[in-house]
């Protein structure tokens, strides 16, 4: 396994075609500060690029919180004018995130709070031990969902269920979490990170091209009609049809053996 900095507080650690996306900030509970927001929008950025990578996990090293959401001791501090120029830097991290071509897996355990819940969100798929608190709470101090919330949330549960959830703020347990669709498995408590991980192995060991596009056009038909939905499929299709892992896929098949997929 290797690791890489972005930062003092998030790492990216590798093993095999799985990247790991760590949050380190634990005296601050991940809560993400600027400084913060450009090592996670850099990283996001490096996996992006990298073809090796075939699915990512989204962790925390902290042991009571995935992430808090922003640093409000560090916006308390900024003026107008500041909090506008921090404004596309917080928002190249959660976008970052979003943005990842291959699947993305959060790994939550205690509490994912405002931004930290829209990092979960961001990924496609949310992974949670009972220690897990999620919520979206910014209209108790005054702002909104900034970080995705008001889209991301409603595209999940619906948007009656996301109005309820963003206008109580109210804070979700675990069990609730699961039972509502916030989050997508619940795990047996401590073992989020490692079913997450699990889970990503057995995505990458699919067809990189066939999974990045099927993820494509899952995000690209969110929200269309069925018709212009299915034309986005046809041509996430065609970027398939005649690749390389489609060739290995099919002959692999065949030939009952493992396929060795050239990811292209």
């Amino acid at each position: 396994m290797s690791e890489q900095r972005y930062g003092e507080w998030v790492a990216v650690r590798r093993d095999g075609f799985v990247a790991e996306l760590v949050l380190d900030r634990p005296k601050a509970m991940n809560a993400v500060s600027s400084e913060m927001a450009r090592s996670i929008a850099a990283a996001c950025a490096a996996l992006s690029e990298d073809r090796d990578v075939r699915a990512v996990v989204l962790t925390s090293t902290h042991e009571r919180a995935f992430c808090v959401g922003a640093d409000l001791k560090e916006r308390n501090s900024l003026t107008d004018a500041e909090m506008m120029r921090h404004r596309p830097v917080s928002r190249a991290a959660y976008t970052g995130v979003l943005e990842l071509p291959m699947p993305a897996i959060a790994a939550v355990h205690g509490y994912a709070l405002g931004g930290g819940f829209e990092l979960a969100l961001s990924c496609d798929v949310i992974v949670a031990d009972p220690t897990a608190v999620v919520g979206l709470p910014e209209v108790s101090v005054g702002v909104i969902p900034g970080g995705g919330g008001t889209q991301l949330l409603p595209r999940r549960v619906g948007a009656a269920r996301a109005a309820e959830l963003i206008f109580s703020a109210r804070r979700v347990a675990a069990a609730e979490a699961h039972a509502l669709g916030l989050v997508d498995r619940l795990t047996a408590e401590g073992e989020d990170r490692a079913e997450a991980l699990e889970l990503a192995r057995g995505i990458a060991a699919n067809s990189p091209v066939g999974v990045r596009a099927a993820k494509k056009a899952l995000r690209l038909g969110q929200g269309l009609d069925l018709r212009a939905g299915l034309e986005v499929e046809d041509a996430a299709w065609r970027t398939v049809a005649f690749s390389g892992d489609r060739a290995e896929g099919v002959a692999a098949f065949n030939e009952k053996r493992p396929a060795n997929w050239p990811g292209e």
